[in-house]
């Protein structure tokens, strides 16, 4: 049974093709139903996770990826269909990057990578599924006030920006003690 977050972790990649596809077609009342799904299961299987303590290390890893890989692939796909600016995804994808190299790095420097993520990146997350939903119900079911498409846009800009800038700090902040911890 501890299993069951990370099999719906992988059901969550797996989603992540047929979502594409139906974005690349318009499908929007159908992709915003599996993206919906896709939400939900995120947030099932960090709930059983956490209340039966089915946490895994691989669970630490699959979960964000999940997340990461849904996420890249939907700003990617609406940027190519010109439903978003290409810089909006170029952005979400530019702080992924900009993560995984600083994670990678740190690692390579300190052999000492413990995968937590910051609340500003949970926050980031969350606003991006948000903004997704939104822009989703927007062209499948009711179209929503422009000045509010904005605002949400903005919100995951700024905290793109910010998530970002908090995971450079971190690791800087973290790598100096390691480097007094390691001359003493």
């Amino acid at each position: 049974m501890h299993h069951i977050p990370n099999i719906i972790s992988i059901l969550r990649i797996i989603l992540v093709l047929p979502i594409a596809y139906l974005l690349l077609n318009e499908a929007w009342v159908q992709a915003l139903t599996l993206i919906f799904i896709a939400g939900i299961s995120d947030a099932l299987d960090g709930f059983l996770a956490r209340t039966f303590h089915w946490q895994s290390e691989l669970g630490s890893i699959l979960d964000p990826i999940a997340d990461k890989l849904l996420l890249v692939i939907i700003f990617v796909t609406l940027a190519y269909r010109d439903v978003i600016p290409d810089w909006l995804a170029f952005l979400v994808i530019a702080r992924d990057v900009l993560i995984l190299g600083g994670a990678i790095s740190y690692q390579w420097l300190t052999q000492d990578l413990k995968i937590e993520p910051l609340l500003s990146s949970k926050i980031n997350t969350a606003l991006q599924i948000v903004f997704v939903l939104a822009l989703m119900y927007h062209l499948a079911i009711l179209q929503l006030p422009q000045t509010f498409m904005l605002l949400l846009q903005a919100l995951v800009v700024i905290m793109v920006m910010y998530s970002g800038f908090k995971y450079v700090i971190c690791w800087t902040s973290y790598y100096k003690k390691f480097r007094i911890k390691k001359t003493q």
